[in-house]
């Protein structure tokens, strides 16, 4: 039943997404020099526009997963001496960590 609501999610989205990069393949320029007024030459790049969507959105899943797992440092700190204070108690050796 999940497999067939994602099957049903994703479908739809997938073809979106083709449809979207069908109908923008016109280049665009993306500046990554913020102070040029846009008609000096700096650091940019010329895609089209899908990609240039495509790259931001992976940009932002990978940079939300590394920031996600530094915050979770903590809680996985206090899990692993948890697990060795109970380990300790109950006079079993430790567990080796992964």
């Amino acid at each position: 039943m999940a497999r067939f609501l994602k099957l049903l999610l994703l479908v739809p989205l997938g073809l979106i997404g083709l449809a979207f990069a069908i109908a923008n393949r016109h280049l665009v320029t993306v500046s990554f020099d913020p102070f040029s007024g846009g008609d000096i030459e700096g650091v940019q790049i010329t895609a089209p526009l899908f990609i240039v969507l495509l790259l931001a959105i992976m940009f932002g899943v990978i940079l939300g997963g590394v920031v996600t797992w530094l915050e979770q440092g903590k809680n996985r700190r206090a899990a692993r001496q948890a697990r060795a204070e109970l380990d300790r108690l109950r006079g079993e050796p430790p567990r080796a960590l992964i």
